[in-house]
């Protein structure tokens, strides 16, 4: 697994390659965990996430309440194929979770 964060004044960008599982979700929640406070953006690039599995969802519910906690704008991007079709069958087996602001078109997903 390999990624990237670029922080460009206020929006911090973290770009995952690969996986996204259970091994590699500690060091991308510890990626963004210590952003400075100037960081009032983060978007998540996920053009480069081939696979995810219920890591994945994790870490999307994760920032979402943490960027909702430190007042940030969280924007996910690049969501498609295997990624984009376990959030798609998240959403019809547990619709409460909010699933489809992640997913093309919703509330926290941008063009991209």
């Amino acid at each position: 697994m390999v990624f990237t964060v670029t922080d460009a004044g206020v929006t911090a960008v973290v770009t995952p390659r690969g996986e996204i599982d259970s091994d590699t979700l500690p060091s991308l929640l510890d990626s963004v965990e210590h952003l400075p406070q100037s960081v009032t953006a983060v978007t998540w690039d996920l053009r480069r996430a081939q696979f995810i599995d219920v890591a994945g969802l994790h870490l999307l519910v994760h920032q979402r309440q943490a960027c909702q906690d430190a007042g940030r704008i969280l924007t996910v991007i690049g969501l498609d194929g295997q990624p984009q079709r376990l959030l798609q069958l998240a959403q019809e087996v547990l619709p409460d979770g909010r699933w489809e602001d992640f997913l093309p078109g919703g509330l926290l997903a941008a063009a991209g």
